[in-house]
């Protein structure tokens, strides 16, 4: 294979084509302009966006209030990254990394900032006491598990996805390279589950709740509509795992939380209340 482009001594930022995400995409971080974020009643602020990273936590508040804990209420408010909104100060105040989602919690004598979707799962997890088991091998397993997502998303979202859905040009080796990794991740998932009713076990945890979002919804064909092209269907036993996880009450609600696309009765761009679902296919 011919390489033609040689990388300079010293690299350079020069703003060009970047594909889907590269009007927003830059070498520093920080914050590019002033705006204060909204509030509203409840105890828990959510500022995401309706895409894996950010339906792991609508997954988490709504699975934590079909178990009837009041307290953990939450506001959704929507951040539109192609608006560079995780840019403003009021976002990198509370997630310095700019990246969705970003959590405040204001239930305590000071309010506590979240940021990293894995981070939020453990917290919730431990402060509701809950879908986290408190035997050290059980709870081990979860983490194994919880921690292999945060881990390997970023081979299917950042790799696969990107160059298979949003990159400007198709490179062969690319596309290969993340291909042959994704399959490998969904390989290890769906071997896992040979034995197993859920991720970690037999009991539901935060790693069903990590993992769903990103490879339930490959799984589903809901993702870079590369179904196909991975031959999801050839992985039995993920199928049957991300079908039983889409069927959860909690999972439908949350999955459409902070989303602005698709059809209008399948999404819920703001969500402030269990009413804000009344009417929507779920």
């Amino acid at each position: 294979m011919t390489n033609t482009y040689t990388p300079p001594k010293v690299w350079k930022h020069i703003p060009k084509d970047g594909g889907k995400f590269g009007n927003i995409n830059r070498p520093i971080s920080g914050p590019t302009h002033e705006k204060v974020l909204p509030t509203g009643k409840h105890p828990f602020q959510l500022y995401s966006l309706g895409t894996p990273n950010g339906v792991k936590i609508t997954i988490m508040f709504e699975e934590l209030l079909e178990l009837g804990i009041k307290e953990a209420e939450y506001d959704a408010f929507i951040i539109n990254i192609m608006e560079g909104e995780q840019f403003s100060s009021g976002f990198v105040g509370i997630n310095p990394n700019s990246k969705i989602p970003a959590l405040v919690d204001n239930s305590n004598e000071k309010p506590i900032h979240l940021f990293e979707s894995g981070s939020m799962l453990l917290y919730l997890a431990e402060k509701f006491n809950s879908f986290l088991p408190k035997d050290p091998e059980g709870r081990a397993e979860v983490m194994n598990w919880l921690f292999w997502q945060m881990g390997s998303a970023p081979y299917l979202g950042g790799g696969f996805g990107h160059f298979y859905a949003y990159a400007p040009e198709k490179f062969e080796y690319c596309i290969d390279r993340f291909t042959m990794e994704t399959k490998r991740q969904l390989d290890v998932l769906d071997k896992n589950l040979e034995k197993r009713d859920f991720m970690a076990g037999s009991e539901y945890s935060i790693a069903d709740i990590a993992i769903y979002p990103w490879y339930g919804a490959l799984i589903e064909g809901k993702l870079y509509e590369a179904g196909e092209f991975l031959e999801v269907d050839s992985y039995k036993n993920l199928k049957r795992w991300a079908a039983q996880v889409a069927s959860r009450p909690a999972v439908k609600r949350g999955r459409i939380v902070n989303r602005s696309w698709g059809e209008e009765n399948e999404r819920l761009v703001e969500r402030h209340s269990f009413e804000d679902f009344k009417g929507l296919k779920l």
